[in-house]
């Protein structure tokens, strides 16, 4: 949420992010209703401030007649008073509505475009995997047949138990989705990371907190008292400050959030149905930074956190591009944003494993995260997030990077240490 002043003053600014982002928003609509609302504050306090006024007259009189006349004013106030605080809460009402969903300005950087089509590659690493026609007939295989065909996973079974999207880990895939854990932990502790495990079942505020809500609740599952499962460890992390005032000493508060997650996947029925990329449930490391508010310094955590997930890529030797993504394919509240996307060479082309954001103090004006700069001035904090990784969806490319020709899979060298020192699979 922005400040509805900083929006009264930059009213074309905001205009033309929320055009940048393609999010249809009338600013203008707005300010009108904050216009009412103002109005409506102003007399509501000026009819008060008269109402203490007669109150106090009335206490002084000593004329019958005159305190009566006190009397029926005062009466007549109240109830105007009354009438407009039914009216002013209506108003609030649409006001807050129409401020939850002003968009963030996005960075000068972030390039125009409708979707992730347009986004743009900023660099590359890596040599992708060369699959010969002599070793590889056929192509390189997928992570469902690596999968079936070693034992690790059983789809048939997990769509039984859990429905479209289901499935089950076992054997050396479960063996190997912990040893991904086990060195993501090292690898983001060791960057000053605190880790923390946080909760799925969030309450609706946390997700309005975060920007998820109301523009996301289609892809959210709820529970019958209206608590909803999060997607991502972001929603609770950022909720776990909210309403505090922090030292501005602590900065920048680095936390390393695992949570299981959950999205319905709306709107992508026909994508990706089978395998692991894009499942129901699943579990995530997540990246999440507290700052003080200097968009310089947001700007150098942003490259440091979407670094930190580069570097663990590039220990597990899985080649990828990182994209800086377009206006059109921005979340409400984001700045500006990099997905990291590996090579799956399945499909010929790169698959999302990590998404960079941050945000300004869109989240914590929402959440009322605040601190006192060095002058004693309460401030709003930045807020930024990364994924560490986020598995299943990350042993689709440590399988098909690392399948050989005699049908084994190399384990990545980092990960070894976890799989009982072995260099293989299947073998």
């Amino acid at each position: 949420m922005l400040d509805i002043k900083f929006i009264r003053e930059n009213k074309d600014l905001i205009k033309a992010g929320a055009e940048k982002k393609h999010i249809n928003f009338d600013v203008e609509s707005l300010l009108s209703v904050d216009d009412e609302r103002r109005a409506l504050i102003a007399s509501v306090e000026g009819k008060k401030t008269e109402q203490n006024r007669v109150s106090e007259q009335i206490v002084n009189s000593v004329d019958a007649e005159s305190r009566q006349a006190l009397i029926d004013q005062m009466k007549i106030l109240k109830e105007s008073i009354q009438t407009e605080e039914e009216k002013l809460k209506d108003i609030m009402h649409k006001w807050q509505l129409l401020m939850v969903q002003t968009p963030n300005i996005p960075d000068i950087s972030v390039p125009d475009g409708e979707s992730d089509a347009e986004n743009v590659e900023v660099r590359t690493w890596g040599d992708k995997p060369v699959f010969s026609n002599d070793n590889f007939p056929d192509g390189p295989k997928n992570h469902i047949d690596i999968l079936n065909a070693h034992d690790m996973a059983d789809f048939e079974r997990g769509t039984k138990i859990a429905g479209f999207r289901g499935y089950v880990l076992k054997n050396d895939g479960a063996l190997l989705e912990f040893a991904v854990w086990q060195f993501a932990l090292e690898h983001f502790t060791k960057r000053g990371f605190s880790p923390m495990i946080v909760p799925s079942l969030v309450r609706r505020e946390t997700l309005m907190g975060t920007g998820y809500l109301p523009q996301g609740e289609d892809d959210l599952y709820k529970t019958q008292d209206g608590d909803f499962l999060a997607g991502t460890g972001e929603v609770a992390t950022m909720s776990y400050y909210s309403d505090e005032i922090i030292e501005s000493a602590k900065f920048p508060i680095k936390m390393l959030a695992f949570s299981d997650c959950f999205r319905r996947e709306a709107g992508s029925h026909s994508k990706d149905v089978k395998g692991l990329y894009r499942v129901h449930e699943f579990f995530k490391l997540e990246q999440v930074v507290l700052s003080d508010a200097s968009h310089e310094g947001s700007v150098k955590l942003h490259e440091e956190i979407t670094k930190n997930s580069e570097e663990f890529l590039q220990a597990l030797g899985i080649p990828y591009h990182v994209v800086v993504n377009c206006g059109g394919d921005l979340g409400l509240g984001q700045v500006k944003k990099y997905d990291i996307e590996a090579w799956r060479p399945s499909t010929n082309n790169y698959g999302e494993t990590h998404s960079s954001s941050y945000f300004h103090d869109f989240q914590t004006r929402r959440l009322n995260i605040r601190y006192r700069d060095s002058e004693g001035k309460l401030k709003f904090a930045h807020s930024l997030n990364n994924t560490a990784v986020a598995a299943p969806r990350i042993l689709i490319f440590i399988l098909e990077n690392n399948q050989q020709a005699d049908g084994s899979i190399r384990i990545p060298d980092v990960l070894r240490p976890y799989m009982g020192g072995r260099e293989f699979i299947g073998k």
